[in-house]
């Protein structure tokens, strides 16, 4: 997608819904990472009703890709972050804005966001989930193998589609530990959304089912990923 093309689609993608703040902040991010990257984006997003998205994580510029490519495709994503950030003056707003859900881990209000997520989806939301609820702990950028089942349970409390999708790219944009971006030479960011993830012969929400659920969200990340790299994954 070239910087013209990108900066045009800023003004035709979804705005009804997004919050004063986050729109706001679309505004600002969408044209800076125009400048700075070439944006690849490919396959698409039911247009109607609940959907979650589940993405493998690279880079901080994750967040700013994947809603990039979900505008385009048509929806309004909201994510789970962590709670702390709503501390942040100036973060709290833009959060709070685009509907985003609030999560305190390894506590008893996890629960809270289990269940906030879940009101969304069953609004018609989409919503968006990291599993690795953290950058990626393999050299080579794979999906990593410690996970978390959030994004399976709630896509099995509502029944709503999974739809994988992969960064490729956010890492040499902005690494996990860097500072700032590299702009120079300009990096390809890819983002693509594959086909749902057939849940529909797994009933009830016990451990078992999730860990199936999730297993089978993560490899479909995995090979998603692996395509569109034009490499194999590690066996595991």
């Amino acid at each position: 997608m070239g910087t013209l093309r990108a900066l045009t689609l800023m003004f035709r993608v979804p705005r009804r819904g997004r919050g004063f703040w986050f729109s706001l902040a679309i505004d600002l991010i969408w044209p800076l990472m125009a400048l700075s990257a070439r944006l690849r984006f490919a396959g698409s997003l039911p247009q109607r009703g609940g959907v979650v998205l589940a993405s493998n994580h690279l880079s901080f510029a994750d967040p700013v890709t994947v809603t990039a490519f979900t505008l385009a495709a048509g929806r309004i994503p909201r994510y789970l972050a962590k709670a702390s950030l709503w501390k942040v003056p100036g973060i709290k707003q833009v959060l709070d804005g685009g509907g985003h859900i609030p999560v305190v881990r390894d506590t008893a209000q996890a629960r809270a966001a289990y269940v906030g997520a879940v009101e969304a989806v069953k609004r018609g939301e989409c919503v968006m989930f990291f599993p690795e609820a953290g950058f990626s702990d393999d050299v080579s950028h794979w999906p990593s193998t410690r996970v978390k089942n959030g994004v399976a349970r709630v896509a099995m409390e509502t029944g709503a589609p999974v739809i994988p999708v992969v960064n490729w790219g956010t890492h040499e944009l902005l690494p996990a530990h860097a500072r700032f971006p590299r702009l120079f030479p300009r990096r390809t960011v890819q983002i693509v959304a594959g086909p749902p993830v057939d849940l529909s012969d797994l009933t009830g929400i016990d451990r078992e089912t999730l860990n199936e659920a999730t297993k089978r969200i993560m490899h479909a990340i995995t090979e998603l990923l692996a395509e569109l790299r034009g490499e194999e994954p590690p066996v595991r």
